[in-house]
C-alpha cells in the first residue's frame, strides 16, 4: 500500500493543485497546519474530495484557529481564516487527533503527542530519543518545521515530509514524501510566480509572505532547523 504524506500545506492552493495529480497513494494523511493560509476552506475541499481515504492530524495552527486562542499578533490573519473556514470547519480542525498510525506508521505533527514540539535535523539522538521514548513503530513521520530529512536513531526511523506550502528549503516547490512502503521525498515545481498572485489577489492580511515562496536560498534548510530547534522545550 502507498500512503502520501502532505504536511503543511497552509492553505497554499496553487502548491497543492500541483501535488495532487502525481499522487498515486491508496491512502493520503494530512499532516497537520492544512488551512491557516490564504485558501483555507478551497484547500479543506479539495483533500475531502480526493477519491481515495484522507485521514488528518492536528497540527498548532489548527489548534489555534480556535478563537479563544487566537494570540493577538495573529489575530487578523487568523480571524480572516477563520471567518472563511466558519465555525464547524474549525471545530473540525481543532478536534483532530494528534497521531495517527496507518500501516504502521506513525504520524503526527510536530512530535508524537505534539503538535507544536519540533524534530529538526539538528536535533541531537539525545532529545530524539526522549521524544520517542513511548512510540512502538520503526517509523515515524513528522513535519512542522518545512524542512524534509531522513534520521534514524536506534531502531526508529524519522522521516519529515516537508512543506506542500511554505517550504523552508533551498528552492521552490511543494515538499512531500511518499511511503511505498520505502519513503520517497518529492519536489513538485510549480508556477511560483502565478501563484504569488493569486494569494495576494485573496486580500490575506499576511499575503507579503507568498514573496518567500520564490527563495533560491542554499543555506536556508540548515539556517531555518536550527532556528526552529532553539524552539525545542
Amino acid at each position: 500500500m502507498k500512503v502520501a504524506a502532505l504536511y503543511d500545506i497552509h492553505g497554499n492552493l496553487p502548491a497543492l493543485e500541483a501535488v495532487i495529480p502525481q499522487l498515486e497513494a491508496d491512502v493520503v494523511v494530512v499532516g497537520g497546519d492544512v488551512a491557516s493560509g490564504p485558501f483555507p476552506l478551497e484547500t479543506l475541499e479539495l483533500l475531502r474530495s480526493l477519491p481515495v481515504p484522507v485521514r488528518f492530524v492536528r497540527g498548532n495552527a489548527d489548534r489555534v484557529l480556535d478563537l479563544d486562542e487566537i494570540l493577538e499578533a495573529h489575530r487578523s490573519a487568523r480571524l480572516w481564516v477563520a471567518e472563511r473556514l466558519g465555525e464547524a470547519n474549525v471545530r473540525f480542525l481543532r478536534e483532530l487527533p494528534l497521531d495517527v498510525v496507518v500501516e504502521g506508521v506513525r504520524f503526527c505533527h510536530g512530535a508524537p503527542g505534539s503538535d507544536t514540539e519540533p524534530i529538526t535535523r539538528v536535533t541531537s539522538d539525545e532529545r530524539l530519543r526522549r521524544l520517542l521514548r513511548d512510540v512502538d513503530e520503526s517509523v515515524v513521520v513528522c513535519g512542522h518545521t518545512h524542512v524534509q530529512f531522513d534520521r534514524l536513531v536506534d531502531a526508529v526511523r524519522v522521516l519529515n515530509a516537508g512543506s506542500v506550502g511554505f517550504p523552508y528549503e533551498a528552492e521552490p516547490g511543494a515538499y512531500w514524501v511518499e511511503l511505498t512502503p520505502e519513503p520517497v521525498f518529492h519536489r513538485t515545481e510549480y508556477d511560483v510566480e502565478e501563484a504569488i498572485a493569486r494569494i495576494r489577489a485573496t486580500g490575506h492580511p499576511n499575503a507579503d509572505w507568498a514573496e518567500e515562496l520564490a527563495l533560491l536560498d542554499p543555506g536556508r534548510p540548515q539556517r531555518m532547523s536550527e532556528i526552529i530547534e532553539g524552539w525545542a522545550t
